[in-house]
């Protein structure tokens, strides 16, 4: 439980990011028979990798922790999401599905499988989605069979700004024969080279005992690609793999890490008006030493169109469009989903930035 801290940003357009956290910590756990001692400190390497683009989002993260008395810690962490187009009007489809597990010096292990499908509904500045799917989890030598929770969740999420983000949830969850719920609250702000994120959790169950945790993480950004890490605070029980509650306190240097686009950087940046030809209206990118270029935008659920070369570096396509204020990003080459430079950009619903176009 120590280094699920560790947050691996990606900017939706950014394609491939890899990252190397590289720390120390110190948790303090409920119980003593879970790990050597009821305190300890550890010293960590978090690597990470993903990929997003305006659709999904994949990332693999895990840790190599070194635990008093010569132990040994792994921990592997592989999730996906994805969302569909719009199938009518703001609705969309979305699935998220989350393997993670742990293991010992002495062969102990744990895992813990999550998937939930939702129906979502959003717009550039809050949105709301509701699913359910199953839980399950499985311990070394544990003689309790393999079991399946019923897991089911309620979020929205706000932005009021482009540097400030909240997200709220409501998860209850049948567990053995009982439920409990989970409530969560965050906020995330960004200023300037630092992001602040503060969280809370309460766990509520008549069977199982309510608690409650707390924690805040800090982010700073002395240059481009490498960032200061300090997080403090507690967690709940994790009963898939049997992790006790505890507190923590963490602090590492992750390279890789580039920082966040601000909302006022952006706004300093005009968005695209196309050309008008007849009926349509027309855009144009400049592009060196590439083969291909495809442009998607919200205004077709997200379709990629591929733009024509129109020699000198420059890809051009012609759309029909509706006047008023749309987003969009390009595909270049099949692989690498981009904004193109020099336009208005906000943030995307994912983490990420997506470009503007205008249609007057």
């Amino acid at each position: 439980m120590l280094l699920a801290v560790g947050v691996l940003a990606l900017p939706a357009s950014a394609q491939t990011r890899a990252t190397l956290r590289i720390g120390v910590g110190t948790v303090r756990t409920e119980r003593r028979d879970t790990f050597p001692g009821a305190s300890f400190t550890a010293a960590m390497v978090s690597p990470a990798v993903g990929y997003t683009s305006p659709t999904f989002v994949l990332q693999a993260s895990g840790y190599l922790a070194s635990l008093p008395g010569g132990v040994r810690a792994g921990n592997g962490r592989l999730q996906f999401w994805g969302v569909t187009p719009r199938l009518a009007g703001r609705w969309r489809v979305g699935i998220e599905g989350i393997l993670t597990g742990t293991t010992r010096t002495g062969g102990s292990w744990t895992a813990a499988a999550h998937s939930v499908g939702e129906v979502l509904w959003s717009t550039r500045g809050w949105g709301f989605a509701l699913g359910a799917g199953p839980s399950t989890g499985w311990i070394a030598n544990d003689l309790a069979p393999r079991f399946v929770a019923l897991h089911t969740r309620a979020r929205t999420w706000w932005r009021p700004g482009g540097s400030t983000e909240w997200n709220f949830s409501l998860e209850p969850t049948r567990f053995f024969g009982s439920w409990f719920t989970d409530a969560g609250a965050s906020v995330t702000v960004q200023r300037g080279p630092a992001s602040l994120t503060l969280s809370g959790d309460a766990r509520l169950s008549s069977a199982y005992g309510s608690t409650g945790a707390g924690s805040a993480f800090l982010q700073l950004f002395p240059g481009r690609l490498v960032s200061v890490e300090l997080g403090g605070g507690s967690y709940l029980r994790e009963p898939y793999q049997g992790f006790p509650r505890g507190g923590f306190f963490s602090f590492g240097l992750r390279l890789g890490s580039s920082r966040p686009i601000q909302a006022g950087a952006a706004k300093q940046l005009r968005p695209l008006v196309p050309e008008v030809r007849g009926d349509s209206q027309v855009v144009r990118f400049r592009f060196a030493g590439v083969h291909s270029v495809a442009m998607a935008g919200d205004w077709d659920g997200w379709q990629t169109h591929p733009l024509r070369s129109a020699g000198a570096d420059q890809w051009e396509g012609a759309f029909v469009l509706a006047r008023g204020l749309h987003h969009f990003n390009l595909l270049v080459d099949g692989r690498n989903w981009v904004v193109p430079a020099g336009v208005a950009t906000v943030p995307d619903g994912l983490g990420g930035i997506v470009a503007v176009l205008i249609v007057p």
